[in-house]
């Protein structure tokens, strides 16, 4: 089943799909491994920084591929490593997301001390936003930054942070007076104390990171003095759209990995994908996989011109995509039957990997209810 039926991709961006399917093929051989790792997964690493792919989330100035970043290029990407391995897709997804704040609003000199290295996967980028009794709601959050001469003083928690404890530095969200900023933090900053996080049904590199009286030169602020929600804003705009990218590479994999074992298996004297209920929900889930794509397509290339004016579609493309891939791998290991309940099998893998999709980089709830807002207001 090819991709791109629906919506015609450029010959660039089939171009770097083609590389992400090689680097993806790469992974194959232990992505069931990397899935589970809770630590960086080496081969993981090495065949990113190899294809020069995460030059695609750093604009060109500081060592990446373009001037301004492509959704639909990121959302691409995503889908053809999702389709073999969770921890390959988020080591590539978070390198964007981790370090754009950074992109948008650190100073020159930061940028060109950090950003080169994200570009070559040299140093791993974070985002700390949530902490322990805070997840959506981030206006409620309570570490805090304060000025002192010319460093900047934070003190607080962040918990269930991607990347906590591998990554080079964490771009943070604080309270500062009565507004909200954003922070660069090395990850070696003294005062910065991380230990690993949950363990959760879909294995991840997750941190805890408490931060006592942690000093950081002034020069770290990100963006405006109370304003950090334009910055957290604008990294929705570009890379939740490719949340849905990567729901769809999952669904796929789901798709293919029960329709070979519909056509291989044979029950009352013919193949499986004969008896009609089986077929039949092997043709919705195209069907779902087909429309979800097209979607993200779509939005992913509406993003690029006008991100914030478009970020209604990227989160409904996200919402859609989602659930359409929860959707289809539930479908996928009932027609599997018995084989689809084996532990360790590659869609018990797919299965438990799609259940954060609908919760992170904005709950399918949350969005729903901003986009139910969205119409009350006249939104279209």
């Amino acid at each position: 089943m090819e991709a791109g039926q629906l919506f015609d991709l450029g010959v660039q961006h089939r171009k770097v799909r083609e590389v992400a399917r090689e680097v993806a093929a790469k992974v194959e051989p232990f992505a069931a491994e990397a899935d589970e790792a809770v630590t960086v997964h080496q081969g993981c690493l090495d065949a990113l920084r190899a294809s020069g792919l995460a030059r695609y989330v750093v604009p060109a100035a500081y060592g990446g591929h373009d001037d301004v970043l492509d959704p639909l290029t990121i959302a691409v990407i995503r889908e053809a490593l999702m389709y073999t391995s969770a921890h390959l897709d988020s080591m590539f997804g978070m390198q964007g997301v981790g370090s754009y704040s950074l992109s948008v609003g650190g100073t020159e000199e930061l940028k060109r001390q950090w950003l080169p290295k994200v570009a070559s996967l040299d140093a791993i980028a974070g985002l700390a936003l949530t902490e322990p009794e805070v997840g959506s709601d981030l206006r409620a959050i309570t570490t805090r930054m304060t000025a002192d001469g010319d460093e900047l003083v934070i003190n607080g928690r962040k918990s269930f942070i991607t990347n906590g404890g591998a990554a080079a530095f964490y771009c943070t969200l604080v309270r500062e007076g009565d507004g909200w900023s954003m922070v660069l933090i090395p990850g070696d900053a003294p005062g910065l104390q991380i230990e690993r996080g949950a363990d959760l049904i879909a294995p991840h590199i997750l941190g805890e990171l408490t931060f006592t009286d942690v000093r950081v030169p002034a020069s770290h602020r990100l963006g405006v003095p109370g304003k950090a929600f334009s910055l957290m804003l604008q990294t929705l705009a570009v890379f939740r759209v490719s949340v849905a990218g990567s729901a769809v590479g999952l669904a796929q994999a789901a798709l293919d990995e029960a329709k070979a074992h519909v056509l291989r298996r044979e029950q009352f004297g013919r193949p499986l994908i004969e008896l009609g209920a089986v077929g039949q929900k092997l043709a919705q889930s195209w069907t779902d996989v087909e429309a979800a794509r097209a979607f993200v397509y779509r939005a992913a290339s509406l993003a690029k011109s006008d991100p914030l004016g478009h970020l209604d579609f990227s989160s409904m493309a996200k919402v859609h995509a989602t659930e359409a891939a929860a959707a289809v791998v539930d479908r996928s290991l009932q027609v599997m039957g018995r084989f689809g309940l084996v532990r360790g099998s590659k869609i018990e893998r797919l299965y438990r990997n799609a259940r954060p999709l609908r919760i992170y980089e904005g709950a399918t709830e949350v969005l729903l209810d901003s986009l139910a807002r969205r119409l009350a207001k006249g939104g279209r």
